[in-house]
């Protein structure tokens, strides 16, 4: 199982929050999305494509990219 970070933006509130968890974890292959509002990011757990993931959260109307390891 490895983990893909995305830096996520526009997210304001706890709600926020729950509709990117959700959304993330409704992905095939994944098996746990946390997502934090400060710093405005998720880490996801499991098996599934970058861009998948990516467009999942752009479709619930926030930006998304991913936050390469440093």
């Amino acid at each position: 199982m490895g983990d893909i970070r995305l830096k996520i933006t526009g997210m304001t509130c706890g709600h926020c929050v729950r509709a990117v968890t959700k959304a993330l974890e409704g992905i095939p292959g994944v098996e746990k999305a946390d997502v934090t509002l400060e710093p405005g990011e998720a880490v996801v757990h499991g098996l599934a494509d970058t861009a998948t993931l990516i467009a999942v959260v752009r479709e619930e109307g926030y930006e998304a990219e991913e936050r390469k390891r440093s």
